[in-house]
């Protein structure tokens, strides 16, 4: 029986352990979605700046608080669907740059991923225009081939070709991924100095 109560107790005191241990972790996670909410708010227009916000905030809280607020923003900072940076890429760029008290390694790093931003909506149109001038010269020669005159260049449109979406989907898809590494990159770092 002694052996069955030293166990017992054994379990008891490992469960108490675990259940120290689960609300420290639960204590960081409540802080850390705190954070998340904040970025949210800010992100919609609701919030303020977020340092200020962070201030307010319980010393014990408030890095796992920026860890969240952080982690928000970087994931908001993505590629633009058309030629136009999206308003929370940009708007999450000042939100980092504001949460860091404007640190000069993230002012930098944030400037590199507004410029790799810019730059993917002007390389990509340009890597399309190609692609289409590319297409265009292949329905001519086709058409020559066949004998056909090629009279209307207008009438020609690159997009009917029976392979036009497969293809332009591999290079755009190519294209995607250089640039969202680079995007990785840089987030990556940020999220090192904000310890995420």
């Amino acid at each position: 029986m002694a052996e069955i109560r030293s166990t017992m107790d054994m379990v008891m005191e490992r469960a108490a352990r675990l259940a120290a241990e689960a609300d420290e972790v639960s204590a960081d996670d409540a802080y850390v979605n705190e954070g998340m909410r904040m970025a949210a708010a800010y992100l919609s227009g609701e919030g303020a700046n977020l340092l200020e916000q962070l201030k307010k905030k319980a010393p014990e809280g408030q890095m796992a608080i920026r860890g969240g607020m952080a982690q928000t923003l970087l994931r908001n900072i993505v590629l633009p669907r058309d030629e136009q940076i999206s308003e929370q890429s940009l708007l999450s760029l000042a939100g980092l740059q504001d949460l860091s008290g404007n640190s000069s390694d993230i002012v930098t790093i944030c400037s590199e991923l507004k410029q790799i931003l810019e730059q993917y909506g002007q390389h990509r149109e340009q890597v399309k225009q190609q692609f289409d001038e590319s297409i265009l010269n292949q329905l001519k020669m086709q058409l020559q081939q066949q004998g056909l005159a090629v009279d209307d260049e207008m009438a020609l449109n690159p997009t009917m070709h029976p392979q036009y979406q497969e293809e332009w989907s591999r290079a755009s898809a190519e294209l995607n991924n250089q640039y969202n590494e680079a995007l990785d990159q840089r987030k990556e770092l940020i999220g090192q100095r904000f310890g995420i």
